[in-house]
């Protein structure tokens, strides 16, 4: 097989997974994390700029805590991660150290991602990290998140920070080395070596078991993918036990499977498909559906039918055709209320039914983003 052409890469976010860096005793496979250090200062010796999304902290901390299995409530996860966040740091200083690389813990929530100005704040400072010659370590702030904030892996997390900063490729260390078109755990499946584009078919063929300590599976790569294909990052899956696999898959060698990017969306666009928590519902006729999906239009009142939850003008919200798919995310004028008044109305009967001059467009096209 023919190598991959990566030569352009300059800035790469690295994702490893629990399972890679906990034994199944619950104690930290040291090896593992030494040699991704020293691959990671190595591509840091030639310029690359890189950062690192590790998992681990909790299950270093119910290591500690004498714990066996995850836990099953937010506050058990919460004492167990801000036991074992500190643990996790303290063994990449200690390794990075070793290559005279400086290292700066980042924590993170959806809140982080979802809030416009929180976004660019994290924005400019991992921007600024990688200026300094900081290699950033980040993880999801556990400690704090609770379900209603909270990422839930870090296969997307990864996928989001390398949209946040402009990567050139997200690489996923997992304990499979690649996307299978069926489960390798339970049956010999052909690998699949390169994805150009997430089809429905490769979405069910995606869903595989977890581990025991770890939050994802083939499924959360797969949302990852999307995102990544969507930001204009190429995107590798590889397993981290392969020998040096992270330099291998730099230099080209085709290991695991490659996600080819896709049309990338501009940096406000790509923050509403992926990052901006969608606030509600709107639910509109096959005639708007058409005109969004086809035409490149804005959506009108006259084609929506009904609206779900309760939002604001300005908030993100969720465009459904009928039949309940999404088929498209935006950021609303009007908040749920008024367009319950509007819904179906002609624009030149907003001012009358709504007792003030507004402007036509529910959802214009320069805050909308088709689902695809």
């Amino acid at each position: 097989m023919e190598k991959r052409q990566f030569s352009a890469v300059r800035r790469i976010v690295v994702k490893i997974g629990s399972s890679s860096l906990i034994y199944p005793t619950g104690r930290p496979n040291l090896s593992q994390v030494e040699s991704l250090a020293r691959q990671l200062a190595d591509l840091y010796n030639r310029g690359k700029e890189i950062l690192l999304v590790s998992s681990g902290a909790i299950g270093m901390g119910l290591n500690r805590l004498g714990r066996t299995r995850r836990p099953k409530t937010i506050p058990e996860k919460q004492a167990a991660a801000a036991v074992g966040q500190g643990i996790l740091i303290h063994i990449y200083e200690r390794c990075f150290s070793e290559y005279n690389i400086p290292v700066g813990q980042v924590l993170l929530t959806r809140e982080d991602f979802s809030d416009r100005k929180r976004f660019l704040n994290a924005r400019n400072t991992m921007n600024t990290l990688l200026k300094m010659g900081v290699l950033p370590i980040i993880n999801e702030n556990d400690t704090v998140a609770v379900e209603e904030i909270k990422l839930g892996d870090n296969d997307n997390l990864a996928a989001l920070v390398g949209g946040l900063v402009g990567a050139d490729m997200l690489i996923l260390l997992s304990d499979i080395d690649g996307l299978y078109e069926g489960d390798p755990h339970t049956a010999p499946a052909r690998l699949i070596t390169e994805v150009r584009e997430i089809t429905p078919e490769l979405e069910k063929i995606a869903a595989g078991p977890k581990s025991s300590l770890g939050t994802g599976g083939m499924v959360t790569k797969i949302q990852a993918a999307r995102i990544a294909m969507h930001s204009g990052m190429i995107m590798v899956l590889a397993a981290a036990a392969e020998a040096d696999v992270v330099r291998r898959v730099v230099e080209g060698e085709p290991l695991g499977t490659v996600f080819w990017p896709q049309v990338r969306l501009e940096d406000r666009k790509r923050w509403i498909a992926f990052s901006a928590a969608v606030q509600g519902k709107i639910y509109i006729d096959e005639g708007a559906a058409r005109a969004l999906l086809l035409e490149g239009k804005s959506l009108l009142p006259s084609g929506i039918l009904a609206v779900d939850g309760d939002f604001e003008a300005g908030n993100a919200v969720s465009i459904c055709a009928p039949g309940g798919k999404e088929i498209a995310r935006g950021i609303t004028n009007f908040s749920a209320g008024e367009i319950s008044a509007i819904k179906g109305a002609k624009t030149k009967d907003l001012e009358k039914l709504l007792g003030h001059k507004t402007g036509e467009e529910v959802v214009h096209r320069n805050n909308l983003v088709l689902n695809t």
